[in-house]
């Protein structure tokens, strides 16, 4: 087994993606639906990596004990973290969550991030 792993952009050469809508916990408004392309993972399932999507809508964003890494490969997000300014994200812009965020991801067109998370 290799130990380089290729990511793929382009989501018509992944397998299909799993497919969720956000709890009623999670919703605060519209109906977005979530797509993830899941293309690795650590051994021990703390590290992994692969494509996000989400349609429009807002949802609660809480990272409790996840460092997630993301790049925006199309659409446009607005992040606000609990007490400060919304901050735009488009394609091209990457950022991180620390543990500990709270506060929104609003999708305001169908976004799609490549991510790495860790546990």
């Amino acid at each position: 087994m290799s130990l380089l792993t290729t990511l793929k952009n382009d989501i018509s050469k992944l397998p299909e993606p799993t497919k969720r809508k956000p709890t009623n916990a999670e919703k605060i408004e519209g109906d977005p639906d979530f797509r993830t392309w899941l293309q690795d993972e650590s051994f021990d399932g703390r590290v992994r990596t692969g494509i996000w999507e989400a349609t429009p809508g807002l949802t609660h964003a809480i990272k409790d004990d996840v460092y997630e890494y993301c790049l925006i490969l199309q659409g446009v997000v607005e992040i606000t973290e609990k007490g400060r300014e919304p901050i735009v994200y488009r394609a091209g812009d990457s950022f991180l969550f620390k543990p500990g965020f709270r506060g929104t991801w609003r999708t305001i067109e169908t976004v799609r991030k490549m991510y790495v998370v860790a546990r």
